[in-house]
């Protein structure tokens, strides 16, 4: 007993109260301390989860920060980073699955969740389309364009063309602000017109143009822009 490294119990006590209570009964360093476990199983991992959480702010800003940042963190390694992406990945899959092949009017929340899992905590700003059949099922998700900090070139006619591609009715389009602040521009607003305008003369539909950000997401169409 007294060769057990001091943690064993704080591990074992951590796993019973998450099987018991769920993970929101666990403070984020903590559910983070359980991922971390497995990736270096002979350390105490509480100061690490900490740190990281520390320096990125939550849970999820952890899990989706770029692993190049990950690395500057002392005491993370490759191991570290491959389960931090490991959990991304997972949740992306699995909230992706709750969307895809299934019409979206009837799935928007899960579809916005889906998109802030995406985007919300990308450091460039990103643009992708979502297209819809005629029964307004998403049939693909796609990233067509990445950009700098603050800018995403996007092109109308780009986004009509690959939709004749796939054969989708409709679209909706979805771009992140690094910045926080998922206000559209003006520059937001006029692509969105030129993109609903090219794609009315070929029978494409826009329904909406989302912005994602860490503080939420604005919808064009709720605001009376489309």
């Amino acid at each position: 007993m007294a060769d057990r490294p001091h943690y064993e119990g704080h591990r074992r006590r951590l796993r019973e109260r998450l099987l018991k209570a769920g993970p929101d009964g666990l403070p984020d360093y903590e559910l983070l301390e359980l991922v971390l476990f497995g990736a270096q199983p002979r350390r105490d991992m509480k100061p690490l989860a900490k740190a990281l959480i520390g320096r990125f702010g939550s849970f999820a800003e952890v899990v989706s920060a770029d692993p190049a940042l990950l690395r500057e963190v002392e005491g993370v390694g490759e191991s570290v980073v491959a389960a931090l992406k490991t959990v991304q990945a997972a949740a992306l899959r699995l909230a992706r699955e709750e969307v895809i092949d299934r019409p979206v009017i009837g799935s928007w929340r899960k579809l916005m969740a889906y998109c802030r899992a995406s985007m919300a905590y990308e450091t460039q700003e990103q643009f992708r389309v979502l297209y819809l059949n005629h029964k307004n099922v998403l049939i693909a998700d796609e990233v067509q364009q990445r950009g700098t900090v603050d800018h995403t070139p996007v092109y109308p006619r780009e986004v009509v063309k690959r939709a004749l591609e796939l054969g989708a009715t409709a679209v909706i389009m979805v771009h992140n602000h690094p910045s926080g602040d998922p206000t559209p521009s003006p520059a937001d607003i006029e692509m969105t017109r030129e993109v609903r305008e090219a794609g009315e003369r070929l029978g494409i539909t826009l329904h909406d143009h989302v912005i994602i950000s860490k503080r939420g997401h604005n919808s064009m169409k709720t605001m009376g822009l489309i």
